[in-house]
């Protein structure tokens, strides 16, 4: 949805065929003229506020179901993906990707698919030595789950709503989180908790025959509550969590574990941060990471990481970005309900303040960014040190980063004190190097893909060569 038109023509579609009604008996339905219903449904016209109430009134839609996040987020891995040379010839304009974006997803997903088998089989074959190995197409298993929970929005109302009955059967958060799960699992399935023996790396470990779950006795709170919230996932909702492994239709069984843990530890962080308290709590004191940790009895990732998940329909909360890098600019958990979406190839925006807060342990750093295409935000980032033990113990650090568009930046304390109006203000940010336009950046790596470059033997910029 851009400049504040909305084309939903697939989704108007949809409606239509789950009513199983024609366009005229549809159009009569909404009080307009089957013309402009076929316009709309064509994305020839965009969708009006009184069309939009009819719908909600006369077929009970949702208006925060009808979003245009997917076909956003669908056009920005559209546009990376154009962008590579072996597209060479073909330069689609925004009209044509929101077009297919909106009316063919499908198409654009086996595109994106294929796209990305044949990054893989470029960089596989790139990386071989003169020795002949055995590799594949297929995407590994880590990058079908991301790319899975991607497209769900990162949340997954079955096992949120069960989390959130749970916490309301247990109190939480009203009662300490550790021991109201402690003394769950003791009462509803006989289990104790035990710490794992000296030496042990394990933070949880679950010992069936004498119905002990060992955790590690130097892991944090929140931790440990999030442990044993993973372990009633596993012991009570499996075939919920089967289930929506199973209509992901993953390519590999691989893949299929590697979701269900990921859903396991999904129930885990919606139980220690219910849902609507959690929402209620986040609005109440603006989005202060420090001060709902505090109030949750969880960590700062935690509360980051859920700010990402709401979006529940008619209890959505801000939409937001959230990311965790390492030092070496790796992005190891990505997820955007924003306009702004990760690169799924290359390294992110050396000029994104993330990078910074390895400079600044225990910080939040603010910025203000513009990406190229003109849309602003008030990012937020603070280094984290993870691990557990004494003196000598490994200890990764990472950084997060979280964000909203900058129409939402007044629900976040973060945003007090900044002056959003400035254009000066803003730090010019792109998503990476290899697609950004920017074509005077100092800390730009590699030229754009499908770019012109010219070198002047008689001059030397911060660049090595001009871009067109």
């Amino acid at each position: 949805m851009r400049s504040g038109k909305l084309y939903i023509g697939r989704k108007i579609r949809e409606i239509r065929g789950t009513a199983k009604l024609t366009q005229t008996a549809f159009a009569d339905r909404l009080g307009i003229s089957t013309t402009y219903l076929n316009q709309i449904e064509n994305n020839q016209r965009p969708v009006s506020a009184a069309v939009l109430v009819l719908l909600a009134e006369r077929f009970g839609i949702d208006f925060s179901s009808i979003s245009a996040n997917d076909s956003d987020r669908m056009i920005s891995m559209l546009t990376e993906a154009l962008a590579d040379p072996v597209f060479a010839a073909y330069t689609p304009s925004f009209q044509e990707l929101k077009l297919i974006a909106q009316n063919a997803p499908s198409f654009a997903q086996a595109l994106l698919n294929c796209h990305q088998a044949y990054r893989r089989n470029s960089e596989q074959l790139a990386s071989l030595d003169g020795h002949l190995g055995s590799w594949t197409a297929e995407p590994t298993p880590y990058e079908e789950v991301r790319d899975f929970f991607h497209f769900v929005d990162n949340y997954i109302h079955d096992l949120d709503v069960s989390a959130e009955k749970l916490t309301q059967d247990l109190d939480i958060p009203s009662s300490d989180t550790s021991l109201a799960l402690a003394k769950y699992l003791e009462a509803r399935h006989d289990l104790k908790i035990g710490r794992t023996s000296p030496g042990d790396s394990a933070l949880r470990r679950f010992d069936r025959s004498s119905k002990t779950l060992f955790l590690n006795p130097y892991l944090p709170a929140a931790t440990r509550s999030f442990q044993m919230a993973f372990q009633i996932a596993a012991l009570e909702h499996e075939e919920q969590v089967e289930k929506i492994a199973e209509r992901a239709q993953f390519r590999t069984a691989g893949a299929r574990e590697v979701c269900k843990a990921g859903l396991r530890n999904y129930f885990a962080g919606a139980t220690i941060l219910p849902y609507q308290p959690f929402l209620a709590t986040a609005k109440d004191l603006r989005h202060d990471l420090e001060l709902i940790a505090a109030r949750f009895g969880a960590s700062l990732e935690q509360v980051a990481h859920r700010l990402s998940t709401l979006q529940r329909p008619s209890q959505k909360g801000v939409p937001v970005f959230f990311a965790r890098v390492d030092r070496a600019g790796n992005i190891t958990k990505r997820h955007s309900a924003a306009k702004l979406q990760f690169a799924r190839y290359g390294a992110a925006c050396p000029l994104w303040n993330v990078h910074q807060a390895f400079e600044s342990p225990s910080r939040i750093i603010r910025q203000l960014a513009e990406t190229p295409d003109g849309v602003r935000f008030l990012c937020i980032a603070t280094e984290l040190a993870k691990g557990h033990g004494g003196y000598g113990t490994p200890r990764p650090r990472y950084a997060i980063a979280l964000g909203c568009e900058i129409s939402y930046a007044r629900d976040f304390v973060y945003a007090d004190g900044l002056d959003l109006m400035s254009k000066t203000a803003y730090d010019p940010i792109g998503i990476s190097c290899r697609i950004c336009e920017r074509g005077s950046c100092p800390q730009r790596a590699v030229p754009p893909l499908k770019s012109n470059l010219t070198v002047h033997p008689d001059r030397r910029d911060i660049l090595p060569y001009d871009i067109s």
